[in-house]
């Protein structure tokens, strides 16, 4: 017996009507059971979260700091949008984030309180702090100074203005001599004994101390300034794009090199010797990280300097039409010590000796370039 028409398309609706309150009943049970699941759980705060250094400097190596840097940075934000909103929050929710862009030892610290740079400028002990500084010196002038060559400075500090900042290393000790001079109250005293100026420079002149300072002036205490102006010294080391750079020498007085004497026929020349040599602050953020912690006299660093600047041949140049003297005075020889009957200069000399060799040695794997610089160096002595 046939069935009716309408009775197939009942059957056929039946399953797929079964199929969809499985569907909705499936859904309702998976609802509940992730509330379920959620509140068995306490809550992950992502402030609380403190990442090991290890991780995100992995994270950072694998050029991913950026995605890492906006993601943590929101996770900050949102940390103190709900701390505002949250007057009953404990002292034990203060955020233990890593912040990436502060600087390694900080990263607990909120952005907004990290001064990574300082400076040298002195600070009253009273009064308004925001009324401390009258003037803020852009140039940095230091002198490796013993009081035989007092006179000397006297004349040296009085061809900067105002807006060098003169800071004085004393290698013999004696500082009260120099209150005779008025500028002296004003300068930047450091005395440790029988030091010299990259011993001081290394120190005392980390890159984040000196960054308010467009140039930094690292000089000998025996050098002759009659015929030198520092404002318009700085003028044609702009002018000709100088990242470091020096005075030219007189030609006829002292030991040079030959290509550091002073030229009359133009501005500048290039080469540097280390004497009275003048660095840019991004030149010096990279030179203070080439002087090693036993590089004593100097010598042989005038050539690694290149390293420091693109392109060198450009950028480290003589300026010829501001020139000073090298007196030659060997003061620091006579900080040496006597020993088996030398004379305190010997010993000093033998000790430059080493440190030549074994620092050229290591800016030029090339050992016949070593000997050459070094023979040379000590050609003059």
């Amino acid at each position: 017996m046939a069935k009716p028409p309408n009775s197939i398309s009942r059957s056929s609706s039946m399953p797929r009507s079964n199929e969809g309150m499985r569907l909705i009943f499936s859904a309702v049970v998976g609802v509940m059971l992730g509330y379920l699941f959620g509140i068995s759980f306490p809550t992950v705060n992502i402030t609380k979260l403190h990442f090991p250094s290890s991780i995100i400097s992995y994270i950072e190596d694998r050029n991913s700091g950026i995605t890492t840097q906006t993601l943590l940075n929101h996770a900050w934000a949102s940390a103190n949008s709900r701390k505002k909103n949250n007057t009953d929050s404990k002292s034990d929710e203060i955020p233990k984030i890593y912040v990436p862009t502060n600087p390694k030892g900080a990263e607990r610290l909120p952005p907004g309180i990290v001064v990574s740079e300082t400076d040298l400028y002195p600070r009253r002990l009273w009064g308004d702090p925001s009324e401390d500084l009258t003037s803020e010196p852009r140039y940095l002038v230091t002198f490796t100074v013993g009081i035989g060559q007092k006179a000397n400075i006297d004349a040296a500090v009085k061809k900067f203005s105002d807006k060098f900042t003169i800071m004085l290393f004393h290698y013999d000790g004696r500082t009260t001599e120099w209150d005779e001079f008025e500028w002296s109250k004003r300068a930047i005293h450091v005395s440790v004994r029988k030091q010299t100026k990259w011993w001081y420079a290394k120190r005392f002149l980390h890159p984040d101390i000196v960054a308010k300072y467009d140039y930094i002036f690292i000089w000998d205490e025996d050098l002759g300034v009659e015929h030198f102006n520092a404002e318009k010294y700085i003028e044609l080391v702009r002018k000709h794009g100088l990242e470091i750079s020096q005075p030219g020498l007189e030609p006829d007085r002292g030991l040079t090199w030959q290509m550091t004497k002073r030229r009359g026929d133009r501005e500048v020349h290039k080469f540097v010797e280390i004497m009275a040599t003048v660095f840019s602050r991004d030149a010096w953020r990279c030179v203070w990280h080439m002087i090693q912690n036993d590089l004593v006299h100097g010598w042989g660093l005038d050539f690694a300097l290149r390293k420091c600047v693109e392109p060198a041949h450009e950028k480290i140049g003589v300026v010829d039409a501001q020139w000073i003297v090298h007196q030659a005075v060997p003061s620091l020889g006579n900080q040496g010590k006597s020993d088996n009957g030398r004379a305190p200069w010997e010993g000093v000399r033998q000790y430059l000796s080493i440190l030549m060799h074994d620092f050229c040695a290591a800016q030029h794997p090339n050992t016949a370039v070593a000997r050459a610089v070094s023979s040379s160096m000590s050609s003059r002595q």
